[in-house]
């Protein structure tokens, strides 16, 4: 992916509004930088626009150079918002009319509750993951000592199957001859 991302940094290094840049964050003096941002795999993208969170939205799209650029036309130059309402449609227009005239604190209000819900969301997800990830586990345990209780005799049993089927097949071939 690296190879993809420098030349996207390439292709953008001049650009007035849109700065496309990477953050080593194994480098102990980037630590606290990434751990604000919230970056605990690598590769993480994250961007930022007048409509992310402040500390960035996370990018889950492709990976290859024609998957970045594309993103970055459709999501990164200007688009719908308060700021450009030429480039809005009805629908659009009406939505971003409608919190505008809202009093600030109600609007924060929304945003917080939203937020609140995004958390809640992945508390959820994480907490039902654990679950998951103990019974898996559980499972895994009990298949293991399932098979270790089997295995004894099955090494047995199967040698004299092995042997009684030599053995007719012996017994048969004499009453051939």
């Amino acid at each position: 992916m690296k190879p993809a991302w420098d030349s996207l940094a390439k292709e953008y290094d001049d650009h007035a509004s849109i700065v496309i840049a990477d953050v080593d964050c194994t480098a102990s003096e980037n630590e606290d930088l990434c751990s604000k941002y919230g970056v605990r795999g690598y590769p993480t993208i994250k961007y930022m626009t007048g409509s992310t969170d402040p500390l960035g939205d996370d990018y889950e799209g492709g990976r290859s150079l024609e998957d970045l650029q594309e993103f970055v036309k459709e999501n990164l130059g200007p688009s719908c918002g308060p700021a450009n309402l030429d480039l809005c449609n009805d629908e659009q227009k009406a939505e971003i009319k409608k919190f505008s005239d809202m009093d600030a604190d109600e609007l924060q209000k929304l945003i917080d509750g939203k937020v609140a819900n995004m958390e809640k969301a992945e508390e959820t997800f994480k907490s039902e993951l654990e679950k998951l990830q103990a019974a898996y586990e559980k499972l895994v345990e009990d298949k293991d000592a399932a098979i270790a209780a089997e295995q004894p005799d099955l090494k047995v049993m199967r040698a004299v199957a092995a042997a009684n089927a030599a053995g007719d097949d012996a017994g048969d071939a004499k009453d051939e001859l």
